[in-house]
């Protein structure tokens, strides 16, 4: 941190990004989820009948973490495992109807969180932003729509 000028870009980063990290668990635990649970719910929607240990690589997490987290998803009825037809081995992991339904209710919840944390910025502002924190994230590597935090569950 450079004092003259005020803290750096990083350290900016960090504390906006720590910040809004704890008001989205804030508000997505009026659904009854974890962020971890949010993030696994989002991953098996956008790639379905992928087995468990595909998501684990993909988020970067202990495949044993995973299954914990699947199992509680699986308990609420909001994901459903699947023979896989290629290998009767593996499970293929599927979004139900009311999992469905509940990913409706966290795009709207993440819609007004990222209205709330982006709320000072003009919409031009807001394109520029995303743009230039998509470009950061691009150049150290980060898999596009995965957190990081999943690496330390």
């Amino acid at each position: 941190m450079d004092d003259r000028n005020g803290p750096g870009s990083a350290f900016l980063l960090t504390q906006l990004g720590t910040y809004a990290a704890g008001r989205f668990a804030e508000r997505i635990a009026d659904l009854e989820l974890t962020p971890p649970q949010t993030g696994l719910l989002r991953a098996i929607a956008a790639g379905p009948g992928q087995s468990q240990q595909a998501l684990a690589t993909l988020l970067g997490t202990p495949p044993s973490r995973l299954v914990a987290l699947v199992d509680g998803l699986d308990e609420r009825g909001l994901v459903e495992r699947r023979r896989n037809p290629d290998d009767r081995r593996l499970h293929a992991l599927h979004v139900t109807p009311a999992g469905q339904e509940l990913l409706g209710r966290i795009a709207q919840v993440g819609k007004a969180h990222d209205d709330d944390i982006t709320g000072a910025l003009d919409p031009a502002e807001r394109s520029a932003l995303r743009g230039l924190l998509g470009k950061l994230a691009v150049a150290h590597g980060l898999t596009p729509g995965v957190h990081p935090g999943y690496r330390h569950l």
